[in-house]
């Protein structure tokens, strides 16, 4: 046993091989140090004592799934040996051999939490300039290709984010994983794959294979060769780990990006799209807010749709119509969700009955999924108004087939596990009833066995027994054996009795053990053929689930949006933004005692391009700036939006930048990650683009970010190729000024009420630009200590008068004066001075005449230059 472990481990040295031997699966050596500490359990050994000593650890075969589980997450491949002939009928030592490894990418996680997220394996591959990725889900039959330019490798970072994949595959001897540094950043495991699967011709044969069509063109492959050799190191992998039916990946999509709305990694972070800033988890994020869907599949499209939205009209006007159309049939809508939560995941459950890892009661969840198909088309076929709503009600194929047959040959109660048998529901088949029949029988057939020797020998207490050692038998007192038929054969010798049994005894005995034998095999057989005939429907189920999760998401975001308050979006070709009343969709929700502000907003590209926000800290201007990013994003997601009125010009990418942190991890500081998530911006957005940027330049010196902050919004606005549409919050409110100078710039503030040296934040946004930023006043509500407050005050007041002596000392700075080292530092955007101002004020320009203007001029010269006491 020992020489048939160690050469299945040879061939799987990357994986942690777990050998079946019996009721457990046995781990030797390295592999059972490894799992002992990361799951616990007991490092024994064989052979103790002895040179041959093996460390091992064990786990029941049972409850493997979970071991594994824990392994997998950890990184680890698992390789797992069966038994692949029955023990009773093998000659010698069991044959033995791995049925199928799991990997990071080939797992489909059994938590809960899961059940709405994609498993996605890479493969990588790159010639001619091009990288080619392919992205598969083997739980859910999910193929999609890409190409990008290898100067794009930043594209592929973010794309790599935006996928997650958990296992990364590239040519075995390929440089790759030295060359990306993505691959290492992306967390992934980066695995080896033979390099002749990523040939050109073994690739296409692969898919076509896969696909069971007779060429790429179907699928727009044939311009995107690198892509296709990308899938074929994929579907070698699958092969050579899976070793079963794959004929559930069907289905092949291509990634392109002027499909869809792009969104980098730092926009889908900062906007809180699927998982929130404060500790990642999905709790207040927009994903969260709006799942209002009732299937697995239903989940998986609309996170999908939010963090690739649409781009074009074409693909979201239908389903804002089907949005529209739910909404206007409340009581279809109704029925559909109660219809829908009886769905259970199809894609998941077709992966694993293709690939034999079916429990007995997957297959009972797919019965009663397929059984309210028909209902929930009915509900579908009420709604009126909507194309798109009619053509995924006619896709949904209500498979009665497949649900007859599921109906009657899984028991209405089949056990959580194949080995404990009766999962066939009685009257399938008709060997299998008789067999059930004579096991189930036993009892009366030996009651009646007992009474007919009893009135045979004359023995009164004569019995009829069973025991695991000897099987069946008849018991005889030792003052009966005198009475004992000729045709009685002595079996055992009590001490006070005799064992014997008959030749019908023997013969019944032999039934019954061979019964239970052959129904243990029947009931394999019998499965196999209905796991068969399910994968052979595999397109129909793959395509009947996708239009469900269609329509559990049109039916999600109308519950949403009725729910919510959401106004449907006129999109518009040209570019113009226009929001009456919109709100931060999470933030609204967040049930706080203090009613949300809705706000307006007004961009154009050709008149109102850019809008300065200036107002104090907690005033809301974060807010402001992501909830027109996530109006603009819902909108091109096909979803009613948080506001009023909503008109949304169409963008071809959104970028939101808001806050940084350090990463330490990288060696970047904070003012590093701004001014490089900042480039990223400069470099590639477009006419087209909506940006939001927030405290451009606080990562640095007041001057330095100032300059900064000042020429980044210019060159939004001059530079031909970019002028976006753009929200620029800040602190520098010497920005403002650029309103003055340039055509396209607009300042709006934060409304903030005064009285009695306290401020109200009112949370509205209106024209004009703020002359303070309150950040006092924000301290002292933050419960910074009174005598902190009051000295901050008198430093602020030097700082904005500039009043400072001849030797640079602030003349208020009482005790804590000290002399400066250096001349007072010009202030480029300072006021003037109080006399200057006053005199300019006490002006009317419409009474002077040329010559008094003239002599006012050389006055307020004078006063400029004249020394500050």
């Amino acid at each position: 046993m020992l020489r048939q472990y160690r050469q299945l481990k040879s061939e799987h040295q990357d994986a942690i091989l777990m050998f079946r031997m019996g009721d457990f699966y046995e781990m030797f050596f390295d592999d059972a140090r490894e799992a002992s500490r990361i799951l616990d359990i007991t490092l024994t050994a064989r052979g103790k004592g002895t040179p041959h000593q093996a460390p091992m650890c064990g786990v029941p075969y049972h409850a493997v799934d979970g071991y594994v589980a824990r392994l997998v997450r950890r990184g680890f491949k698992v390789a797992l040996c069966d038994q692949v002939e029955d023990p009773r009928q093998a000659k010698g030592l069991v044959r033995r051999e791995v049925i199928r490894v799991v990997t990071p990418g080939t797992f489909h996680d059994p938590a809960p939490a899961a059940e709405g997220e994609h498993n996605f394996l890479a493969s990588l591959y790159l010639e001619g300039g091009t990288f080619g990725i392919a992205y598969l889900d083997l739980s859910t039959g999910d193929l999609t290709l890409a190409e990008l330019p290898e100067e794009r490798r930043e594209s592929l970072a973010d794309q790599l984010e935006l996928f997650a994949p958990r296992e990364i595959l590239i040519p075995d001897g390929s440089d790759l994983k030295q060359r990306l540094p993505a691959l290492s950043a992306s967390g992934a495991v980066v695995n080896p794959v033979a390099a002749w699967a990523y040939s050109p011709d073994s690739a296409a044969r692969a898919l076509l294979g896969l696909t069971g069509a007779s060429s790429l063109a179907g699928f727009g492959l044939e311009e995107h060769p690198r892509s296709v050799c990308a899938a074929g190191g994929a579907i070698q992998y699958l092969k050579e780990t899976q070793r079963s039916d794959l004929r559930h990946l069907h289905r092949v999509s291509f990634h392109a990006d002027s499909d869809r709305l792009v969104l980098d990694a730092t926009t889908r972070r900062n906007l809180e799209l699927t998982a929130n800033l404060f500790d990642g988890a999905a709790r207040g994020s927009l994903l969260e807010l709006m799942d209002r869907t009732s299937t697995p599949m239903g989940s998986r499209l609309l996170r999908d749709l939010l963090l690739r939205p649409f781009a074009r009209v074409s693909d979201i006007e239908p389903r804002l119509d089907a949005v529209d159309a739910w909404m206007r049939h409340p009581d279809p809508m109704s029925r559909a969700r109660a219809t829908l939560e009886k769905i259970r995941d199809l894609e998941r459950l077709l992966s694993r009955i293709s690939l034999k890892a079916a429990a007995p009661r997957d297959f009972l969840a797919l019965r009663d999924s397929l059984l309210a198909l028909a209902p929930l088309r009915q509900a579908a076929a009420a709604v009126e108004g909507s194309e798109l709503l009619a053509r995924c009600t006619e896709r949904i194929d209500p498979l009665e087939d497949i649900a007859d047959l599921l109906a009657r040959g899984i028991a209405e109660e089949p056990p959580a596990l194949l080995r404990d048998g009766g999962y066939i529901r009685d009257g399938f088949h008709p060997e299998l009833d008789q067999l059930r029949s004579l096991r189930q029988d036993a009892h009366g057939f030996l009651a009646s066995l007992e009474a007919k020797e009893r009135a045979r020998t004359g023995i009164a207490s004569l019995k009829v027994r069973y025991n695991k050692i000897f099987g069946y038998y008849l018991e005889v007192s030792r003052a009966n054996l005198a009475a004992v038929p000729a045709d009685y054969e002595r079996k055992q010798t009590l001490v006070g009795a005799e064992r014997f049994i008959t030749p019908e005894l023997k013969s019944y005995e032999e039934q019954v053990v061979t019964a239970q034998e052959r129904i243990d095999r029947l009931e394999v057989e019998l499965l196999e053929g209905i796991r068969s005939r399910v994968a052979g429907e595999a397109v129909r189920i793959k395509s009947t689930a996708m239009a469900i999760a269609e329509i559990d998401v049109l039916r999600g975001l109308a519950e949403a949006a009725a729910s919510y308050g959401y106004a449907r979006p006129r999109l518009r070709a040209d570019g113009v933004l226009r929001i009456l009343g919109g709100r931060h969709p999470v933030v609204e929700r967040l049930g706080s005692e203090q009613r949300f502000v809705p706000n307006d907003v007004d961009l154009d590209p050709d008149s109102r391009q850019i809008l300065i926000l200036t107002g104090p800290n907690m005033g809301g201007k974060s807010t402001y700036l992501r909830q027109v990013a996530l109006i603009t994003l819902l909108a091109h997601a096909g979803s009613f939006v948080p506001a009023e009125e909503a008109e949304v010009g169409m963008v071809d990418r959104i970028f939101c930048r808001v806050g940084a942190t350090d990463n330490l991890a990288r060696g970047q500081s904070t003012f590093m990650m701004e001014m490089q998530e900042t480039a990223n911006i400069l470099h590639h957005a477009t006419g087209r683009s909506l940006v939001i940027l927030d405290e451009i330049g606080r990562g640095t010196a007041t001057f330095d970010g100032l300059s900064l902050a000042w020429a980044v919004a210019e060159f939004l606005h001059e530079e031909p190729r970019l002028r976006p549409k753009t929200l620029f919050a800040t602190h520098y409110h010497e920005l403002t000024e650029l309103a003055l100078t340039l055509p396209r710039v607009r300042n709006h503030r934060i409304a903030v009420k005064e009285w009695n040296d306290e401020i109200r934040f009112l949370y509205k946004v209106e024209e004009g630009a703020a002359d303070r930023s309150y950040g006092i006043h924000v301290a002292r509500l933050a419960g910074i200590p009174r005598e902190v407050i009051r000295r901050a005050g008198e430093i602020l007041w030097n700082l904005e008068k500039n009043e400072l002596d001849r030797e640079g000392v602030p003349r208020l700075a009482g005790e804590h004066a000290r002399r400066l080292s250096e001349p007072a530092q010009i202030q480029l955007f300072a006021e003037g001075p109080d006399s200057i101002r006053e005199a300019l004020r006490a002006l009317r320009p419409e009474e002077v005449t040329p010559l008094q203007a003239l002599s006012l001029l050389v006055e307020l010269k004078e006063m400029l230059d004249k020394p500050r006491s």
